[in-house]
């Protein structure tokens, strides 16, 4: 079984978190798999990894020169050109090959499965994370008419054409993925389970985040993640600094992307006390921070892009028992599982009055009530989002047909 994948642990994007599941599922199952990746962090392309390692079973074998970090939207697809051409050539030559898992990280990632089937012709597993270029589109990166998005809608119905099963994240994306190309029953819905061996509910006393960070007594807001057009903290941020005197309050966004730089000049240009600013944390650290630091996670998500992002950091803080705020539309997947139960809160962008008053009532309610809402929140997680449940999906739609 071979996996395409530009990121992988202990890369900690989360895409490759997912890919590293599912892998060790397989391996489970009696195959023998292999991982193609970078040699790279993708965020930042200084870190350097290993060129082979075997992780619980999976063969990993990293790629060189294939990320050159997301400084630009060049550095970027060029990363990826680099990484794809490496894949294809290795891909051709993998001994015993019996399926292709790929997804869209990278977005093009569609281009290496389908030059290898040419050769191999064995069946193409697709998992839909993101659709492009809908996400560039509709961040008014290109115009949607230009050639460049119908060269890559044209690669998109060749993919999902070529793919014998193609799993995406809610309903909202299967839509779109069938207005793109029918497919009829090729497509599953199976969303992104909880990274939950990264995760752990420490008490607040024993968690050395809370201590080196000064979080004793206060009332923590965090979003962690990408920091991405499509998933914009504005309104956190406006709302963070209209309370900066607010005695418990205390706002961390944690993680990188192009609108981290909202956050940085929020905290260069007024120095507010209540808000700080960290880079992604590594792997073995994560359930510090996103645990007993966090009272209430954050889940943003615009408009334009239900259906073609799916933001799953909500699953996270779900396991973790923690209540959600959500800022973005309804409807969309995020907005249908905050309607089904009452384990968070749900606000328009841009509406900073209602997000400031929301996040001092979360301040001051009781504990009890919050704990309930986060018990719930688990509840959720463990009947119908867990990691059991919704990798062993994955995998069974992987194995089938081989």
């Amino acid at each position: 079984m071979l996996i395409i994948s530009q990121v992988f642990p202990p890369d900690p994007a989360a895409v490759g978190q997912h890919f590293l599941d599912a892998a060790r599922e397989i391996s489970s199952r009696g195959y023998a798999v292999r991982v193609f990746t970078s040699a790279r962090g993708y965020a930042d392309p200084t870190i350097k990894y290993p060129p082979r390692e075997t992780i619980d079973g999976v063969e990993v074998i990293r790629l060189p020169f294939s990320s050159l970090g997301k400084k630009t939207l060049l550095h970027r697809v060029a990363g990826q050109l680099i990484f794809l051409a490496q894949a294809i050539v290795r891909g051709v030559f993998t001994p015993r090959l019996v399926c292709l898992l790929v997804s869209t990280s990278p977005p093009m990632c569609s281009i290496a499965a389908l030059v290898i089937r040419v050769f191999r012709w064995v069946p193409i597993k697709y998992w839909v994370m993101d659709i492009n270029p809908d996400q560039v589109v509709a961040m008014g990166k290109v115009k949607e008419n230009s050639l460049s998005v119908k060269l890559f809608d044209w690669l998109n119905r060749r993919i999902l054409g070529a793919a014998r099963d193609v799993v995406v994240l809610d309903r909202f994306m299967a839509e779109r993925i069938e207005n793109k190309r029918a497919i009829g029953d090729k497509i599953r819905i199976i969303p992104p389970w909880p990274l939950e061996g990264e995760l752990a509910d420490v008490p607040r006393d024993e968690n050395p985040f809370v201590k080196e960070h000064n979080l004793d007594g206060k009332f923590v807001v965090m979003y962690s993640g990408n920091h991405a057009l499509t998933s914009p903290v504005d309104t956190l941020v406006e709302a963070a600094l209209r309370l900066r005197d607010h005695p418990t309050l205390h706002f961390m966004f944690i993680g990188a992307g192009y609108g981290k730089d909202v956050v940085d000049k929020a905290i260069a240009d007024h120095r507010p006390p209540n808000m700080v600013s960290l880079p992604y944390q590594p792997l073995d650290q994560i359930k510090y921070s996103l645990s007993a630091a966090a009272d209430v996670h954050v889940v943003s998500l615009v408009a334009e892009s239900v259906g073609i992002t799916h933001p799953c950091k909500v699953y996270g803080a779900m396991a973790l028992g923690r209540p959600i705020l959500y800022l973005g539309p309804s409807p969309s997947h995020i907005s249908e599982i905050l309607d089904q139960e009452n384990i968070g809160w749900q606000v328009a962008h841009g509406d900073v009055d209602k997000t400031a008053r929301l996040l001092e009532q979360m301040a001051s309610q009781p504990l009890a009530e919050l704990a309930a809402m986060g018990k719930t929140a688990r509840e959720r997680i463990e009947h119908e989002f867990s990691k059991a449940r919704l990798c062993g999906d994955f995998c069974d739609v992987v194995e089938r047909g081989i």
